[in-house]
């Protein structure tokens, strides 16, 4: 399976919606769209993840760097894993949890929450 980003806009938010797998091949693709929205000026990201059905390593690495750089430029980086990844556990959710890096991430249910200012994000 390969990887699709699809770029949006919502309000102040840049919206990347990844879906596929997110690996060594196709996490610096991901890397990239982060970096280029920062380019733009963008500092406020949204990754929605909740259509990626396979993480590995370099897909985290991507996933901290992306944290490291946005926070490096004041800005916000929030996730989206499915809804029921809080109760189920995505695939993604269950990679950043065993690594112990969920944590370092504010991670929302879905769109509407993530680009909220008054949403609380789900518990770690």
């Amino acid at each position: 399976m390969s990887l699709k980003v699809i770029e949006e806009e919502r309000g102040e938010w840049a919206v990347l919606r990844v879906s596929g797998e997110l690996d060594l091949v196709t996490s610096p693709a991901v890397r990239q769209h982060v970096h280029d929205a920062v380019a733009d000026g963008r500092r406020s990201l949204v990754l929605d993840l909740s259509q990626v059905l396979f993480c590995d390593s370099s897909g985290v690495g991507v996933l901290i760097a992306s944290r490291r750089l946005m926070r490096s430029c004041a800005g916000r980086l929030r996730l989206i894993l499915p809804a029921q990844g809080a109760v189920e556990g995505s695939h993604v959710n269950r990679v950043l949890t065993a690594l112990g890096v969920r944590r370092l991430f504010d991670c929302y249910p879905d769109l509407a929450a993530a680009t909220d200012d008054a949403a609380s994000p789900l518990s770690a």
